[in-house]
Parts: C-alpha cells; structure tokens; sequence
C-alpha cells in the first residue's frame, strides 16, 4: 500500500499540499486493515514524502522541502525507544496515583502543586524552558510515586525516569516543545492533582492513565517526522 500511495504521489497524481484521505476513507477505498494503513502513512512520513500536522492530518510534501523531514535512523530509534518506555509507564503511573489519592499527606500535596507551578513557569519562558519542563513534570509523577505509599512505584518509575535522562534527554526536551506544550497537556496534569487533592483514587487513575496514552499518541504521530 506505501507503494501505491508513493507511487500516485511520485507521479503528480497526489499534489504537493493535497490532503491525504483520513484512514477510515483509505481501509474503505484500498480494502485493508487499519493498521495497514497506519503502517503505510508512517512509511511515506519516514521517507519524507508525506508531512503530519497535528490535528489536522497527513499532506503530500513540497519535493524541495521532502528530505527535511526524513529524521536519521538512530534519532527515529530513540524516539521509538521513549514511546515505550511512555506506554510501559502508563498503568504503573494510573496505579500509583490512585494510592496517591488514598496516601497522601499535605506536604506531598503541596510539593505536586509546586511542580505544577514549576511547569507553567517554565512554559511562560517559551522554548528556552524546555529542559526544566520536563524535569518539573519527573519531579511531579515523582512525588505521585512517593505519595503512592508503595516504594516500589517510586523504584520503578525512578528506573525509566533515569534511563530517560541519560538516553533519551535531547528526544524528550525536543518532544516537549512539539508535543507537550500548551494548556490542553497542563490540564491533563491538572486533573491528576484535583483528583488527588479530592482524595479520589479512580478519578486520580483515570487521570494519570488518560495523560500518558495521549503523551504517548501524541508522539506516535510525530515519531518518525523531523524537528523543523
């Protein structure tokens, strides 16, 4: 299917700037699973001849402007190898917050709420903040560990927090400012700490899990595209 789609596309039969269908229009038309269509997309995103915009959809890619956003293999691999670690974290971190909800004490309370100031603060520095964004939203799902009452939440997420920090650093500041900024992610954030606050440990689980599969789809879909 990437071939017949590189192909139209090579041909002038897609045009530079023409919208992709969406996949449902696709798994109709070409007569294939979803998920082969999904591989297919990623496979022209890889080779530069398709271009996402989040929200918004796939287009045909200028052909001067195509190479730019082919990334290089090993910077693919590392993204690749963040987006696991993201979607390992997802029910350890749902889990943990909900004992949080049911542990936690004032003081961890308050530090969750510092952390959430610390990464509104760091926001406001623009790009340049990107590194102590990321590290104030460790420290928050940190301290949710902690406040979990169980020290092998706090053991485990340290283990993926550390191999983060000293493999994937760059991929996961680069992420943040693509992927992780704005309002919408600070409020997913939100709704951890007012369900923890509330003492709410489902809503505390919900939260957390919702953040991390939308982290980890947010960068789903832009894994295999440069950061221009």
């Amino acid at each position: 299917m990437a071939d017949r789609l590189a192909a139209a596309i090579r041909s002038g039969e897609l045009k530079p700037g023409e919208r992709l269908p969406g996949e449902l229009s696709l798994t109709s038309e070409l007569g294939v699973a979803r998920s082969v269509v999904r591989e297919a997309i990623a496979q022209l995103r890889y080779d530069g001849l398709i271009e996402a915009r989040q929200g918004v959809g796939a287009f045909v890619a200028d052909p001067d402007q195509r190479r730019a956003f082919r990334i290089s293999p090993d910077c693919f691999a590392k993204r690749q190898a963040l987006l696991k670690l993201l979607q390992l974290r997802t029910s350890v971190s749902a889990d943990a917050a909900a004992f949080a909800a049911g542990n936690r004490t004032a003081t961890q309370l308050r530090r969750l709420k510092r952390c959430l100031a610390d990464m509104q603060r760091s926001m406001r520095q623009g790009m340049e903040g990107a590194a102590a964004r990321v590290d104030a939203e460790m420290r928050f799902y940190a301290t949710i560990a902690d406040a979990s009452g169980n020290e092998y939440f706090a053991e485990f997420l340290a283990m993926l927090d550390n191999r983060i920090l000293a493999e994937l650093r760059s991929v996961a500041v680069k992420n943040a400012m693509a992927a992780e900024w704005g309002e919408q992610v600070l409020d997913e954030h939100r709704s951890v700490l007012a369900a923890i606050e509330g003492r709410d440990p489902e809503a505390a689980r919900v939260a957390a899990r919702e953040h991390y599969a939308r982290a980890a789809q947010r960068l789903a879909d832009r894994a295999d595209i440069a950061d221009v």
